[in-house]
């Protein structure tokens, strides 16, 4: 009995103990109570005896948000302005919202309730909702933007070329650069900030309205400054301003993703390839769910995303994400990209206007111009300039910028092969039905393949003309085709000649021309000359050939005339 009553009382004092310690680290040692102290240390007499230390939040019943995070960051409260100290306490810088209004974690990402650092910031095992790396913070505008007719990454570059060689910063603010004063004290800042232009909008007529200031200028830097713009680089510069949104930085990000072929293997909105994962949501990932033992560095998406770009079948055993030999600001571009690729939960009023127009009104996140299109759907596999591409341990890819191949092929068989595809093989069919591309899209594509080459003239005869002995033609394929389209067309080193598409949509002529011309660049050399390796093949034996494929076609099929 006497054990009992010891054991009581020394674990009732000890519950005491741990309950007053608890007590005093709530309200004195708390680590939000020690930053107000410092801060209130540090204001006039007059102010610091207003300030009272206390736990501060925004709560947004409509949003389901209540962040404490103001606790600390005290400059960044509603009605607060920035205190002297650590930067903590600064203002939020300007951006397109009012912070009060959306809180902080709507865009920061982070555990709101917290109310210390490490557990506010996420950086904790076992929480899903890490905050956003600084470096990354404007990766958050994808939380519930999506930005729309983004182009391609080269022509976004020729635009802020322009814009810089045309000295547009010596008067126009963007993104944090320009209108800097000029020798002589003149200029500086006279024109608006462009920073939002895509936004908000710019006067159409702004070449025009510059010319005639700078007629009417009797001096200054209208005189000095402007010279004109070439019609040219005058549609780059309107292509660069749709794109700044506030958002610096992300809209290259994105139009990199674009130009690289990303989407050719990666949906993104039900729009896009299906060999790799869906990204739609890729930003959001609990990072407790993923494997990081080819990860070097801090365990955080920014850092798995990093390491996967560098070497992906090293951080994704057995992945089948080849190596792009990306420079490092391209691996830093494309992780800010995918850490924008996130979703809030909010109500549709609070969606804006580029959420919407994607989502309800089907409008494209990339540009729908031939070279666009192509960089987004084609480079990764076919290469950026259609000379074909190869990976390790994966069968080459078609070279279709060959102008052997768009001299033979038809507008007709080009659009059908993107529409269908290739099945059993890496090329998808890119019909709308498959979340892939509008009919009018494949059309601008065609147009843009054809632009890479020479012109295709057109056969007088009909599409299947070709009569020769079928069996011969497969004693000829088996000795001079089979080491590299395989015994029953499967493919290998070459091209997969029993696929049904193909076969569907290729005439004889494009199949008779292919094995007598080749491809040059490739390592389909023309029958039609002799090597040291085989001989030459006679138009006969290459009808033969023809006739041959032919049987690789479905029996149940209506031939075509």
């Amino acid at each position: 009995m006497r054990f009992y009553k010891h054991l009581l009382l020394w674990s009732s004092l000890g519950t005491l103990l741990v309950l007053g310690w608890a007590a005093v680290a709530e309200n004195f040692l708390a680590e939000w109570r020690r930053v107000q102290r410092a801060a209130r240390s540090r204001l006039p007499p007059a102010e610091a005896e207003g300030f009272g230390v206390e736990l501060r939040q925004v709560v947004l019943p409509e949003l389901a948000v209540a962040d404490r995070c103001v606790s600390c960051h005290l400059g960044m409260a509603p009605g607060e302005r920035g205190l002297p100290g650590d930067k903590a306490l600064a203002p939020h810088p300007p951006v397109v919202h009012d912070p009060a209004a959306f809180g902080c974690t709507t865009c920061h990402g982070g555990q709101g309730r917290a109310t210390t650092a490490a557990d506010a910031h996420g950086q904790v095992e076992h929480w899903p909702e890490p905050m956003l790396p600084r470096r990354y913070f404007y990766a958050a505008c994808g939380t519930c933007h999506t930005h729309l007719a983004v182009p391609s990454a080269a022509l976004l570059a020729r635009g802020r070329d322009a814009f810089e060689r045309h000295d547009c910063l010596s008067c126009h603010r963007l993104d944090g650069r320009g209108g800097t004063l000029r020798p002589g004290g003149q200029g500086g800042l006279e024109g608006p900030d462009l920073s939002r232009a895509g936004a908000r909008g710019w006067r159409a007529d702004w070449h025009a309205h510059h010319l005639r200031e700078r007629d009417e200028a009797p001096a200054g830097p209208w005189r000095s400054a402007f010279a004109g713009v070439p019609e040219e680089e005058r549609a780059a510069l309107d292509v660069y301003l749709a794109s700044r949104v506030g958002a610096p930085g992300l809209t290259e990000a994105k139009a990199l993703f674009h130009s690289l072929g990303c989407r050719g293997c990666h949906a993104v909105g039900g729009v896009g390839g299906a060999d790799g994962p869906d990204l739609t949501r890729v930003g959001q990932r609990d990072p407790g769910q993923r494997a990081w033992g080819g990860v070097r560095g801090e365990r955080t998406l920014a850092s798995w995303f990093q390491e996967h770009f560098r070497a992906p079948a090293r951080v994704t055993p057995g992945s089948l994400m080849p190596e792009l030999g990306l420079s490092e600001p391209q691996i830093d571009q494309l992780t800010l990209y995918l850490l924008s690729l996130r979703r809030s939960s909010l109500s549709n009023s609070f969606h804006p206007r580029d959420r919407v127009r994607a989502e309800k009104l089907g409008e494209r996140e990339f540009a729908t111009d031939g070279a666009t299109l192509y960089g987004t759907f084609c480079a990764a596999c076919h290469g950026q300039g259609g000379e074909g591409m190869r990976y390790p341990g994966m069968a080459p890819f078609p070279a279709i910028g060959n102008p052997d191949f768009l001299a033979i092929a038809s507008d007709d068989f080009i659009a059908e092969t993107v529409r269908s595809g290739r099945p059993g093989r890496r090329m998808p069919a890119w019909g709308e039905a498959e979340g892939g591309l509008r009919p009018a899209e494949i059309a601008t594509l065609v147009r843009y393949l054809r632009s890479l080459g020479p012109a295709y003239q057109p056969d007088p005869r009909p599409a299947r003309w070709a009569r020769g002995d079928a069996a011969r033609g497969e004693r000829l394929y088996a000795s001079a085709c089979a080491g590299c389209h395989g015994a029953r067309g499967q493919g290998g080193e070459g091209p997969m000649l029993a696929n049904p598409v193909l076969l569907r949509s290729a005439s004889d002529r494009y199949l008779a021309e292919t094995i007598r011309a080749g491809r040059r660049g490739t390592a389909m050399l023309g029958f039609e000359r002799p090597t040291p390796a085989r001989r030459a093949l006679a138009p006969s034996e290459i009808e033969d050939v023809v006739t041959f494929l032919r049987s690789f076609e479905p029996k149940d099929r209506e031939k075509r005339p």
